[in-house]
């Protein structure tokens, strides 16, 4: 730590340095000097791992032999991948759109009532826990013994005169992949909300008020004031949840370690790379992963764009 900062020190006060040195240097040579370093960081912290990992995904297992598209076959073929590749496009939907359904409507229904603080407190509380925090928590809430979902179970059955054992929660495919993908969208609809409680404060008071005076009920002002409104502001949600989504490791690697057809690609890939030591398998579903992000982060992008430009 304390040499990462004196090399920062050293790396920016060489710059300021240099910057100096010529009296009359352009303006471009002055952001140049001081894109220089972050250039470089990019280079050898992102981009040549990026395509060290793209040679290594036509490799074999050790990466010395080539296989050509083997791996990337492989993945699209085998029931194990395909299984992998559908849960984390359940992933991906379910969590963003969830997410910021439920976040919407808690800012509507709580915004502007006596309790609005402490209400966004409790739902906003699950970002401040870590994942695997989160996830160990909701491993006791679904455990077949003690947990609080098992317990519910069994009373609702007695009061239907059944006598029965809670099923493993986490073993029933695909039920656990839906327990696991509730977990991210509790945490998640804090995020959500909050971004989307903002989004509603900023619409103008006038425009709330000539909605009233041309008789729109609270139904009618949502649907054509409120969401066409905040409409950046819900995209911008949506694809960075769905970012955090494709990227789920945490969770599932807690929870259930990948097994009982939970596994994601994030997962996967750790799963190929660190403990079957198969580098070329591995490399071809970082290499994927990183081929359905880039269009996410894209998108994202220009939609914070237009949102700046409607402020």
């Amino acid at each position: 730590m304390v040499i990462a900062i004196l090399l920062f020190v050293a790396v920016v006060g060489l710059v300021l340095f240099l910057t100096n040195l010529p009296k009359h240097m352009p303006s471009w040579g002055v952001a140049a000097m001081f894109l220089f370093p972050a250039i470089i960081l990019i280079c050898f912290g992102l981009i040549y791992p990026a395509i060290v990992t793209f040679k290594n995904s036509f490799y074999g297992r050790d990466g010395t032999q080539g296989v050509g598209w083997a791996n990337y076959i492989q993945i699209f073929t085998e029931p194990q991948f395909l299984r992998v590749l559908l849960n984390s496009v359940l992933w991906t939907v379910l969590v963003p759109l969830l997410s910021t359904a439920v976040g919407l409507i808690y800012s509507v229904v709580v915004d502007r009532t006596r309790f609005e603080k402490l209400a966004k407190t409790l739902i906003f509380l699950p970002m401040a826990i870590s994942m695997v925090g989160a996830s160990i928590i909701w491993k006791f809430v679904y455990d077949q013994r003690v947990g609080l979902l098992s317990a519910v179970y069994t009373w609702v059955a007695k009061l239907f005169g059944h006598t029965v054992r809670a099923p493993q929660w986490l073993m029933n495919a695909p039920l656990n992949t839906f327990l696991l993908i509730f977990v991210m969208i509790w945490i998640e609809a804090g995020y959500a909300m909050t971004v989307l409680s903002t989004a509603i404060k900023g619409i103008p008071e006038d425009l709330v008020e000539a909605a009233r005076l041309d008789g729109l009920n609270a139904w009618q002002q949502f649907i054509y004031l409120t969401i066409p409104m905040i409409r950046p502001s819900i995209v911008v949600v949506i694809t960075t949840v769905a970012m955090a989504g494709l990227k789920s490791f945490d969770i599932v690697r807690t929870m259930t370690a990948g097994n009982y057809d939970t596994s994601v690609i994030a997962n996967e890939f750790y799963t190929q790379s660190f403990l079957n030591q198969n580098t070329g398998l591995g490399a071809a579903l970082a290499v994927l992963m990183f081929i359905i992000v880039i269009p996410v982060v894209v998108f994202n992008v220009r939609q914070l764009r237009k949102s700046q430009d409607v402020r």
